[in-house]
């Protein structure tokens, strides 16, 4: 898929969301009390299409700031409007590599269906919360 097509995928979503607003529509799904754990690109691209805001921590399992930053992820996901999604790097190289993921843990925030915000490394769930806050 070219740049091309994703603009254009891009604009057909929007239209859709703007179609369903107008007709009174709920314009994007609750979000889940719970961490999504994302099982590939086009798992991620729908997550980032159906809710209005998405935090993607991409992860190792042997990572230690990684653990350390987890129950601050699952908290989040309760806490927060915003969709909370998990991507084991290991089991998904390429969508890391997609995404310029080159350490762990890394948090990208996707609002309307772009990603717009970066974060590496250990944060607060305070920082995250008000990451988070700016896009919903």
């Amino acid at each position: 898929m070219n740049d091309t097509d994703d603009i254009e995928r891009i604009r057909a979503e929007k239209r859709e969301r703007l179609e369903r607003e107008r007709d009174g529509a709920d314009s994007a799904a609750a979000a889940p009390d719970e961490p999504i754990h994302v099982d590939g690109p086009d798992h991620l691209a729908d997550l980032a299409a159906t809710y209005d805001a998405v935090l993607v921590d991409f992860y190792a399992d042997w990572c230690g700031p990684c653990q350390m930053l987890e129950p601050i992820v699952e908290s989040l996901a309760a806490s927060t409007p915003a969709a909370v999604a998990k991507v084991d790097i290991d089991a998904n190289q390429e969508l890391a590599s997609q995404y310029g993921v080159r350490g762990v843990p890394t948090l990208l925030l996707f609002a309307d269906g772009d990603a717009v915000e970066r974060v590496v490394g250990v944060q607060s769930e305070e920082q995250l919360s008000d990451l988070i806050d700016g896009y919903v």
